[in-house]
């Protein structure tokens, strides 16, 4: 077994490898009474079958079903004075549990059992699967612009897998999802190899060891899969859908085609979207929602996903304006980012920004270790360290040579929400 120290970055922590593959980070903090366990799965939406999408998100809900030898995940955990949840995304499936460090075991009892033998009942299944029907008919078919993903995704993806939400498709890929499906995902993705498990808080890496020897090493499921996913081409044309929808205001997305999170241009499509959106005195609050009042409201995001990924300006037009003067100021606002450069006094202001949240995130000792695992998954857990430096290196001309090269409309892909009278 070998340990290798992180460096001498501001979130200390040491990791190591079980015989099994399974990779452990141990990032202790004395100063909480606490202790949490994060498992991280590689395995997202992005690795679906396009024929049976959300599958990912489905497991979230199963593994919550019980396991071969605790039939009940929430009691004992419960006793243990512990809470847990989990969250899928396009590209990872992440479980984690918060309790009292004394009862530390609790938790690599709970989560190697899981693991090794997720106990698959009919019940079970069809428990979750109407779970997630419902969460797929509540939060994305029956709220206002809830479905905006399902529709820009498949608009701006014509190969990649991000071409579908989370939550899938469609309904019926989960509802026809049958018992040998779901075991095989299980097997294919749920493997030691195939994880990384951060544990934090007041714990002693030596303890973290003997636990994880003794509940995770035994559990040998074979290789890590094998990722081979559809490449993106480039887009070198406008994209557009108009779709009338009873929703209280018409609305704009507007997304275009970025880099991944680990490209060396994140940072920068980051500091774009904050100058675009960071806050009240931001560009398109101040112009277009609050002297203009196009909008009521608009934003600018990054999916922030790990394979390149799509930048999204977004707005909710206000009942006087048409959608033509909506979407002609967003391209205004485009094009300054295209041929003026950002003031060195605004770049300063959202950087300031960025360095608050990073501290104020650090704080949390769940959000650590979700970012020691997650960038661990993605290359190296150190990275989490050398965040900020990625961001204060970012100048004015790359902010405006991103947008020159991506701000383009051959490379957007648009989508109108029109009020539906009656």
């Amino acid at each position: 077994m070998c340990i290798i120290a992180g460096s001498m970055g501001k979130i200390q922590f040491e990791k190591f490898e079980l015989k099994n593959g399974l990779t452990v980070i141990v990032h202790e903090d004395r100063s909480t009474p606490l202790a949490c366990l994060n498992i991280m799965y590689d395995v997202g939406s992005r690795d679906e079958d396009p024929n049976r999408t959300g599958f990912a998100h489905l497991f979230e809900h199963l593994m919550f079903g019980g396991s071969v030898n605790i039939p009940s995940y929430d009691s004992p955990l419960q006793v243990a004075g512990g809470s847990n949840n989990a969250f899928t995304s396009t590209d990872i499936t992440n479980y984690y549990i918060t309790l009292p460090a004394q009862n530390l075991e609790t938790a690599f009892w709970l989560e190697s059992d899981r693991m090794l033998d997720l106990a698959f009942t009919p019940k079970s299944l069809e428990v979750q699967r109407n779970v997630v029907v419902e969460e797929f008919r509540q939060r994305y078919l029956n709220q206002p612009y809830g479905d905006a993903w399902l529709l820009m995704r498949p608009l701006a993806y014509i190969a990649h897998p991000y071409q579908w939400a989370t939550i899938g498709k469609e309904e019926k890929h989960i509802e026809e999802a049958t018992m040998d499906e779901v075991k095989a995902f299980y097997q294919k993705f749920y493997r030691p190899k195939n994880a990384v498990m951060v544990v934090a808080g007041n714990v002693q890496l030596d303890e973290v060891k003997r636990l994880a020897e003794k509940w995770f090493e035994p559990i040998d499921k074979g290789p890590k899969p094998v990722r081979n996913l559809p490449q993106e081409p480039k887009q070198t044309e406008a994209r557009r859908n108009t779709v009338e929808r009873p929703v209280p205001l018409d609305a704009i997305y507007i997304s275009f085609h970025m880099v991944g999170k680990n490209d060396a241009d994140y940072q920068t499509w980051d500091l774009l979207s904050d100058v675009l959106a960071g806050g009240h005195s931001s560009r398109l609050q101040q112009r277009l929602v609050q002297e203009k009042r196009i909008f009521t409201s608009a934003n600018a995001f990054l999916m922030g996903e790990s394979d390149p990924s799509l930048f999204t300006v977004a707005g909710h037009l206000s009942q006087d304006k048409t959608i033509e003067e909506a979407e002609a100021a967003i391209w205004e606002e485009l094009e300054l980012l295209r041929t003026e450069l950002v003031t060195e006094a605004e770049l300063g202001k959202v950087m300031n920004q960025v360095e608050a949240n990073h501290e104020f995130a650090e704080m949390n000792l769940l959000n650590r270790a979700i970012g020691l695992a997650y960038h661990e998954l993605i290359g190296d857990a150190d990275d989490i360290n050398h965040e900020m430096q990625k961001y204060r290196a970012v100048t004015v001309q790359d902010i405006q040579r991103i947008a020159k090269e991506s701000l383009v409309k051959t490379n957007s892909s648009t989508l109108i929400y029109k009020r539906k009278n009656g």
